[in-house]
């Protein structure tokens, strides 16, 4: 890997510059973080309902006790044997993580459309513990914009990421979508983010960033990228 080599007085001088930036983007972040927290709230109406191992649950369910939750929207297909590379590396962060932030009254999940059997079988292989529901055929997927019925998506209706991207070939998306319940038991939908905005939640490409061959796509986004028992 060739590259500029330089005294430590050199090195020192140019990682300080980086400093006053990495300082500055910091700040940029602490201001849009809480500019995100101020956003306002939807109040769910529709009375989800999901299929789980122990049987049908509701969103609220999915809370836990707690006041938060967050919900990884899965691409799992109905009848389709292809578990997302991307989906699966983001979801290789969650079990220690939620150890964590479940002290901090925030729930997880994740959704899919497929059925529970599909969804246990993942699992399985993949060696996760975290709770993983099926929507089937509900409004759920559809209603927070990761699924797209077949004509939508040939009349080019199929609109992902807040209408940056119309999804012709995929029924289904990732994303992640954040509820907040109140005293009375009210549910409502706080936050969601899509494609690059969940770059947030992988600490792995966080890792690679700091080193000089970064997250190593010369080949495009995520190529590198595999099932954990694919490599």
């Amino acid at each position: 890997m060739d590259h500029p080599v330089v005294s430590r007085q050199e090195w020192l001088l140019a990682r300080q510059a980086l400093f006053s930036k990495e300082r500055a983007m910091t700040h940029a972040l602490d201001a849009l973080r809480t500019e995100r927290r101020g956003l306002p709230w939807v109040r769910i109406e529709k009375p989800y309902v999901f299929d789980g191992p122990g049987g049908a649950c509701s969103l609220g369910d999915l809370f836990e006790g707690r006041r938060q939750l967050a919900i990884y929207h899965f691409m799992l297909t109905p009848g389709s044997g292809h578990l997302c590379p991307g989906c699966s590396y983001t979801m290789d962060h969650v079990d220690a993580a939620r150890r964590h932030f479940e002290h901090a009254d925030l729930s997880f999940a994740a959704v899919s459309r497929a059925p529970i059997r599909q969804i246990e079988e993942a699992k399985r292989r993949m060696g996760w513990t975290f709770p993983w529901v099926s929507s089937g055929e509900g409004d759920f997927n559809y209603d927070f914009d990761v699924s797209f019925t077949e004509v939508d998506r040939a009349h080019g209706r199929a609109a992902y990421n807040y209408g940056l991207t119309t999804i012709r070939n995929s029924a289904d998306m990732f994303g992640v979508s954040i509820f907040v319940k109140n005293e009375v038991g009210e549910v409502f939908h706080s936050y969601s983010t899509y494609h690059r905005g969940i770059e947030l939640l992988l600490g792995a490409f966080n890792w690679l960033d700091l080193t000089p061959a970064g997250r190593n796509e010369a080949d495009g986004v995520m190529s590198w990228v595999r099932l954990h028992d694919e490599y």
